[in-house]
């Protein structure tokens, strides 16, 4: 096996001596063979398995004949949008286009079409009508069902139908994507793959589709909210790999989409099997003379040592995508690759990551989840930690001081995020001494996200008191080592659940911390969230309890300035929000107040302003995912 960047183009084919691609990988993103890209672990994988693997990264849409350049594959397409939703790595959460596309040479916007993954398999459709299609990736994955799409402000049909593909593989796809290969490579047409687990078709007929949910029909749900709420409750009831049901979604003309149940999570050795894969571990050369691909700066020093999340936050897609059992990596994989990292000319010392979505989870909630599955109607840590969960950083630990003590290695950071109420879960402190001591730098920053508890419930995160407990316990165990560290709050405006009410309560808790966020992430409604089925339908869809939802641009533009008060530029929304709220007692000269009057006391408005705030037709959030990463 030659040890290199897969073919680009025809003379990498040659060099190789292949005269077609097995498959041929069309991607959103530029070709970075870094295991953080899941364009180079598919295609590394099917590598691993004898396929001839070739990469068509981020193609000319409005050109056919880019997406000829490695000719026909033998067996079929791989299309993603890349590592991000091509909406959200285009669009802030007001809809306003992003400078700077971090997966694309120079960090240059405009490299993709929006909807990338239906756009790609258009463009494949209009030059090769009979070859397979299969679509995964992030994008493709949270859209594969009926989903609330933002930018449009609409329910959208399942992706597999408008991108004219075969076949999605969701989630992760490690396992599916190799069923699928072997599957064609014997010869059997894509029409007739539909008994892979992990994997989504389309079908005229239910006579061979077996012990099935049926969901709601895309017309109902179009028609109903409250029908879309309890279909979406539905779906993720059944994103366990051992519990989960096969759904069918009727469409019309006697049309279904049927998504199979989730593939089984890997093992450790599997897991270890994926990341030890002969990746070159950087940007694809041909990119150096356009400035490279400003996302390896985040990762190219980062280890990944587990996936999924029990966290399992109603705004985070990890529960659709990634899953609720945690999958982790051994000690000796992460230590064999930090070593490779240390052999880097450029490396300064420093490993700035070991984790994933969540760092401190190193395996399953519970026992029972490795046989039995994540339990379908409760979850491990809201309201509180259940009683059967293992809080235990004894490995994490282990696998920590590991790190530090290899040699170039002079500090080891924790950057992708603990969960504060899982450390305190755990009775000893052992790991939360060790992290001040030695895995922060100056600042922690952590996710409680709000304050009010009524906001809190709606998020899935613990009540606010867990949050002030850890603050006590964080400054103590740092007085008792002799560090001054501190603690920043990721904190998060117009989640739905919050008015105005606790929009201000927001904003006085920021006021007695003494501390005002440089950056403000907004709710940001993103494909097959818990949160973004109740900013579409109003309706929390575990409880089927309505709930208020901020849609109104100009409320959310005031609960976000609420955070940020002592902005200048937010005054005259600041004091309509408090004037909205009731609370014009905090405007004024006490130190408890968050503005001062203009024009002297009593509070005089500058200017007419309207003190309700309008009805009109919801009008989206999304949460920024782009958090800035912890100063050195």
């Amino acid at each position: 096996m030659m040890h290199d960047y897969l073919p680009i183009n025809r003379t990498d084919m040659s060099i190789r001596g292949w005269n077609q691609c097995d498959f041929v990988y069309v991607s959103g993103d530029a070709y970075v063979d870094h295991p953080s890209f899941g364009t180079a672990i598919i295609s590394r994988l099917l590598e691993a398995h004898g396929y001839k693997v070739g990469i068509i990264a981020q193609p000319d849409w409005k050109d056919s004949k880019s997406i000829t350049i490695l000719g026909k594959p033998r067996l079929g397409f791989l299309v993603s949008a890349g590592n991000m939703d091509s909406m959200v790595n285009h669009y802030s959460v007001s809809k306003k286009r992003r400078k700077e596309d971090a997966y694309t040479p120079g960090g240059v916007m405009g490299k993709r079409p929006d909807y990338a993954t239906i756009v790609y398999c258009n463009l494949i459709r209009s030059v090769y009508k009979d070859v397979p299609v299969i679509i995964g990736g992030i994008e493709a994955s949270l859209r594969r069902l009926a989903h609330y799409d933002y930018w449009s402000d609409r329910l959208k049909r399942s992706v597999l139908l408008d991108s004219q593909a075969d076949l999605i593989s969701y989630g992760m796809g490690e396992r599916s994507i190799v069923e699928i290969a072997d599957a064609l490579n014997s010869g059997i047409d894509i029409k007739d793959i539909t008994f892979i687990d992990g994997t989504v078709y389309k079908t005229k007929s239910l006579e061979s589709v077996y012990d099935y949910k049926m969901l709601p029909s895309f017309p109902d749900l179009v028609e109903n909210k409250e029908e879309y709420a309890k279909s979406y409750y539905i779906q993720y009831c059944n994103t366990d790999p051992f519990t989960g049901k096969r759904l069918v979604e009727p469409y019309k003309d006697n049309l279904y989409v049927v998504q199979n149940p989730p593939s089984k999570p890997l093992d450790q050795f599997q897991m270890d099997e994926v990341y030890g894969l002969p990746y070159m571990r950087n940007y694809h050369p041909s990119y150096e003379e356009e400035g490279g691909i400003p996302a390896i700066r985040e990762i190219k020093f980062s280890l990944i040592s587990n996936r999924g999340c029990f966290g399992a936050c109603s705004f985070c897609a990890l529960t659709f995508h990634q899953g609720r059992i945690i999958q982790a990596r051994s000690h000796e994989s992460l230590l064999e690759e930090a070593k490779l990292l240390t052999e880097e000319p450029d490396f300064k010392g420093y490993i700035h990551d070991v984790g994933g979505p969540t760092a401190d989870f190193r395996f399953p909630a519970c026992e029972k989840q490795l046989t039995k599955g994540a339990c379908p109607n409760r979850q491990c840590l809201f309201p509180k930690p259940c009683e059967n969960l293992r809080a235990d950083h004894s490995d994490y630990i282990a696998l920590l001081r590991k790190l530090r003590a290899l040699p170039k290695v002079k500090k080891v950071f924790i950057r992708s995020g603990i969960r504060f109420d899982y450390v305190l879960a755990d009775p000893s402190r052992k790991f939360l001494k060790e992290l001040c001591e030695y895995h922060v730098s100056g600042q922690l920053k952590v996710a409680p996200e709000h304050v009010a508890d009524k906001v809190l419930s709606r998020m899935g995160k613990p009540q606010n008191s867990v949050y002030r407990q850890f603050v006590k316990e964080y400054k103590e165990m740092n007085a008792r080592i002799g560090k001054e560290q501190y603690l920043v709050p990721y904190l998060m405006s117009s989640h739905p659940g919050s008015s105005m009410k606790e929009a201000v309560e927001l904003a006085e808790y920021l006021r007695d911390l003494g501390y005002m966020p440089e950056q403000v992430q907004d709710f940001y409604p993103t494909p097959s969230t818990i949160s973004t089925c109740m900013y579409y339908t109003g309706y929390d869809p575990r409880t089927m309890e309505k709930v208020y939802v901020p849609v109104n641009p100009h409320e959310k533009a005031m609960q976000r300035a609420l955070i940020q008060y002592r902005n200048p530029k937010n005054y005259e929304l600041v004091a309509e929000a408090l004037k909205a709220a009731g609370r014009t007692d905090l405007i004024g000269f006490d130190k408890k107040c968050l503005i001062r009057p203009r024009g002297g006391s009593p509070y005089q408005p500058s200017r007419k302003q309207e003190t309700a705030v309008q009805k009109k037709k919801p009008k989206k959030t999304i949460r920024n995912v782009h958090k800035k990463s912890v100063k050195k």
